[in-house]
């Protein structure tokens, strides 16, 4: 058990070391206020990798979290947290395409375009006011589930089957261990104000 468990780690490592080459993830945002009402739009590009393709494409659904917070800018002091928020969406492959929250994404899951968010202010702002939104986007694809099945291949030896009757291999039960590594970007926006 424990030299399966070790060979097990080593065989994680040298997958994550081959994953750090892979195309980053990134995320944007635009904000707008109209009145006392701030708007966001943001997207998250490149979160899913070759290998999360993969997984999610097996049954495994993605986590993706979002937090977005709203700062008042001060020129003299600390900037000053007006607003938080947080969306959690469910990214997963469904009927031959991906999906997010049920929503069917035709372009694939290369541009994410993630819950819009608003916030309302409570007094309308100075002119002079200066806002900005800074979010963090973060996908898990691995879930309880699939740790399970992790967990059973380490113990038992035995290989689980997904939902199409094949079976997964243990090389693919250790790649989604290394992909629990959770994949993440941070953006930040300026509030823009109307011409």
């Amino acid at each position: 058990m424990g030299r399966r468990l070790g060979t097990a780690l080593v065989a994680v490592a040298s997958l994550y070391a081959s994953t750090v080459h892979a195309e980053e993830p990134r995320a944007t945002c635009t904000a707008t206020l109209s009145g006392r009402r701030v708007m966001v739009r943001s997207e998250a590009f490149d979160f899913v990798s070759p290998e999360l393709d993969r997984l999610v494409r097996l049954g495994m659904a993605g986590k993706l979290e979002v937090e977005l917070t709203l700062w008042r800018r001060n020129t003299v002091w600390f900037d000053a947290r007006v607003e938080t928020a947080r969306v959690t969406q469910v990214l997963a492959f469904s009927n031959g395409a991906y999906v997010l929250d049920g929503r069917p994404l035709p372009e694939g899951p290369s541009a994410l375009t993630l819950e819009r968010v608003a916030w309302s202010l409570e007094e309308r702002p100075e002119p002079d006011a200066r806002y900005q939104v800074r979010i963090n986007v973060r996908l898990h694809v691995v879930t309880a589930a699939s740790l399970g099945r992790v967990a059973a291949w380490l113990t038992q030896g035995k290989q689980a089957p997904d939902e199409e009757g094949a079976t997964l291999t243990g090389s693919v039960l250790l790649r989604s261990v290394a992909e629990d590594l959770v994949r993440g970007a941070d953006a930040r926006c300026d509030v823009t104000w109307p011409p």
